[in-house]
């Protein structure tokens, strides 16, 4: 038997019990995918990270990340959680690490400040779907419990992505979202049709500090509702540039923060940040805070 550390890490705050929980596996070497899978489904968070040295030139390190369910190639609040905790057992300085996902090799860079950490994410390739279709648009509203009229009929409810994809829900007010009882089976049966897992309900604030209020719900993959999500908030971003949604054309970028969980009473915030060529979202980075919530010792 071999004994592995795990991390229980709040991504996306500095307050315990706020944000988003992932667990992380710092050294996971010689654990197999079923027993990888078998960890994610014990710590039963939305995501688990599995850390592995690099064995190639060309990445720092590889990260694997386990639903309770199934592997998926790549998240963004388990990002985070995974390199805080790295960066936390390394003693790391500012600087960027290139790791390796199943959605590709991507930079993530550490921020240091004093004795803590802050990461950013860039994430895979931005793409933007045609919108749906309205018969699908009609069901997504059914499934979430609301009229049709209730999406915002200004824009195109569509499936974004940086590496993970999920649909774009825009709604009207704060108050219709974080009133949302959706029906799970319902948004599990249209992810079957359409081949998105992942469901973005979010409300436009431009207005406030605050750009953007969310909620996620993946139950296809089983997460009923996800706190905080980087895989969803970077796919947001490129959705506002490539329908040009409160863009100002002269500007190479486009930044916003986001706020997500209050429903669930976990609230956390994120930055994002899209970098835009000819109008079209080329590279999307986001930015998260995280604290450790407890750590564990396991033997297997």
């Amino acid at each position: 038997m071999k004994t592995y550390k795990i991390y229980q890490v709040d991504s996306f705050t500095k307050d315990r019990f706020h944000g988003n929980p992932a667990g992380v596996v710092p050294e996971a070497k010689g654990l197999t995918e079923e027993e990888m899978q078998r960890i994610a489904r014990e710590l039963n968070n939305s995501e688990t990270a599995f850390i592995f040295e690099a064995d190639a030139a060309d990445y720092d390190v590889e990260v694997r990340f386990f639903t309770p369910m199934t592997e998926v190639p790549i998240c963004g609040h388990a990002t985070i959680a995974a390199h805080y905790v790295r960066s936390r057992e390394k003693n790391l300085e500012c600087g960027t690490v290139v790791q390796k996902t199943k959605a590709g090799l991507l930079p993530v860079e550490v921020v240091r400040d004093e004795h803590d950490y802050s990461i950013i994410m860039t994430q895979g390739t931005p793409a933007v779907s045609a919108p749906v279709e309205d018969t699908v648009r009609n069901r997504i509203a059914d499934a979430l419990g609301i009229a049709r009229e209730e999406i915002c009929r200004e824009y195109p409810v569509a499936i974004a992505s940086t590496g993970h994809s999920k649909v774009m829900v825009p709604l009207y007010s704060n108050e219709l979202l974080h009133g949302l009882q959706p029906d799970l089976q319902k948004l599990t049966e249209i992810s079957r049709k359409i081949g998105c897992n992942g469901y973005y309900a979010f409300t436009l604030n431009p207005q406030e500090k605050i750009l953007v209020h969310g909620r996620m719900f993946a139950p296809a993959i089983g997460i009923a509702e996800d706190p905080v999500t980087g895989n969803a908030n970077g796919p947001l971003g490129a959705y506002l540039v490539h329908y040009n949604i409160l863009q100002n054309e002269d500007e190479s970028c486009f930044d916003f923060d986001i706020l997500q969980g209050e429903a669930i009473k976990r609230d956390g915030t994120m930055h994002v940040h899209v970098e835009k060529v000819h109008g079209e979202p080329k590279l999307v980075q986001i930015t998260g805070d995280a604290v450790i919530a407890f750590s564990a010792e396991i033997a297997i």
